[in-house]
């Protein structure tokens, strides 16, 4: 193994054009590090080495052709497995699901390989994307690649996981409530939360579709920038994304935060938030600061309604969601049939959902019921949409806003478990943009006093991605 997997997207994409090594070369380095290191760390539930093998050689021919589909031809990726891939089956790490193989691609999928890039496998995650800590998934957790004995977070944990060991060059992972930004503080990565509707979610399980986004996990902003490049735009297939130009997200690297206005809500630095988190946040701060940037004192005041707003609104929409699952149409059979239809979707279903899953589902049911609906739900949407407006209020003041990921770093596996209330304040400081539908990235911050990753996020205001990376490139 020569360290190829240890590559940056650009590093690959020159070192193929030079002829220093081949497509091949790269894959193979990855999938050797997977032989060694997924039995510890679990990151992956699917490895596809036949196909990835067959997909660098296919890409190495096109290259000597003179073929070349850009910057992303030839370079390894994983995929989170809730990503529709032909042929390769999709779980959603859950127990109803454990053999199903979809019969086409998700749109993002179809993108980065008409890019080039190449699948080495799928990545282990929460079931259905619910979670915080990839801890709830049939495959068992994914571990930390700092201290496994830590979680790598969720529930995008086995993609991040994936990123941090080198076991792939780049992966795309899902942020519904900090899915993506939470692991990559918590592994050291960097990980982008797209502005809601930036990237297609056609063909990706939905969890709770007013709130989910795709996003890319690499080792540099430059990397996250080739990748939104790729998959960012408008999709036929789902309505939810807008006729909004993609920029050049590459042209908002090297211009430095000079001049720029920098927002610190003071709400991500107070209660719950540990010292050494805030120390180490501050110092990156301070580095922007002595960049040029201006930093300035603002407030979210709503920002402490937002876990209980995450935990009414995405469970309702859930639990609509999970209504496909019945194991007639696609999923697993329940082990025993039922008396009746009825019957049978009890058995399925308490066959075929953890028990986050079953939580969630309960939650989201009882918020829609008759009599509860106006209570819960229509009062929580009522309070996201003063969140937004908390958003837009600091964007009339500020270029970007920047403050912790979690107020922690990774903690214990099994720590959180049996209580599910401090497993969701974990995701107190991302799930604020999730509500508004802002982008928002992930970059390593420094460590802890035990060696533990601690990221900062910057949060910009809709479809300003490239704030994002002109920020995180300065961290």
């Amino acid at each position: 193994m020569s360290d190829l997997n240890k590559l940056t997207i650009k590093e690959v994409a020159d070192g193929l054009r030079s002829k220093k090594f081949s497509s091949e070369d790269v894959m193979k380095d990855c999938l050797a590090r997977i032989d060694e290191r997924n039995g510890d760390l679990n990151a992956f539930v699917t490895v596809d080495s036949d196909g990835a093998l067959e997909g660098a050689r296919l890409a190495d021919k096109r290259l000597a052709a003179g073929e070349d589909d850009g910057v992303l031809m030839g370079v390894p990726m994983a995929l989170k497995d809730l990503f529709n891939t032909a042929g390769v089956r999709t779980t959603c790490c859950s127990p109803g699901l454990k053999e199903f193989v979809p019969p086409y691609n998700a749109t993002v999928v179809d993108r980065l390989s008409d890019a080039g890039a190449v699948m080495v496998g799928k990545t282990n995650m929460d079931e259905f994307a619910c979670g915080a800590s990839c801890e709830y998934g049939c495959f068992g957790a994914a571990k930390n690649p700092h201290d496994l004995t830590k979680v790598a977070g969720g529930s995008s944990g086995g993609s991040v996981v994936a990123v941090a060991d080198d076991m792939s060059i780049f992966a795309l992972g899902t942020d519904t409530g900090g899915s993506i930004r939470q692991p990559s503080s918590f592994c050291g990565t960097y990980g982008l939360k797209v502005t809601y509707g930036r990237v297609s979610r056609s063909g990706v399980t939905a969890f709770a579709s007013s709130w989910d986004t795709i996003g890319p996990i690499g080792k540099s902003v430059e990397d996250i920038s080739y990748v939104l490049q790729a998959i960012a735009g408008q999709d036929r297939r789902d309505m939810t994304t807008p006729p909004v130009k993609v920029p050049d997200y590459t042209g908002f690297l090297g211009k430095g935060v000079k001049g720029m206005k920098i927002g610190l809500p003071k709400e991500y630095f107070g209660e719950g938030v540990e010292k050494e988190t805030r120390d180490v946040v501050m110092e990156a701060v301070g580095r922007l600061e002595k960049a040029g940037a201006e930093v300035v004192e603002v407030s979210l005041p709503m920002t402490k309604y937002a876990v209980a707003v995450y935990y009414v609104c995405a469970p309702a929409e859930l639990s609509a969601n999970m209504e496909r699952y019945d194991g007639i149409r696609y999923g697993s059979l329940p082990s025993k049939d039922g008396e009746d239809l009825v019957d049978h979707y009890f058995k399925q279903r308490g066959e075929g959902f953890g028990d986050e899953v079953k939580r969630r589902i309960m939650i989201g049911t009882y918020v829609l019921s008759a009599g509860y609906m106006d209570a819960y739900y229509k009062h929580a949407m009522k309070v996201r949409t003063l969140i937004i407006k908390d958003f837009n209020k600091a964007f009339e003041k500020v270029d970007v806003l920047v403050g912790p990921v979690s107020p922690f770093p990774a903690f214990g596996i099994g720590d959180k478990a049996e209580d599910p209330v401090a497993m969701y304040t974990a995701d107190s400081l991302t799930i604020p943009a999730s509500c508004a539908g802002v982008p928002s990235l992930a970059c390593p911050a420094g460590v802890s006093a035990d060696g533990l990753p601690i990221g900062l996020q910057i949060i910009a205001p809709q479809f300003e991605e490239g704030r994002c990376l002109q920020v995180g490139e300065m961290v």
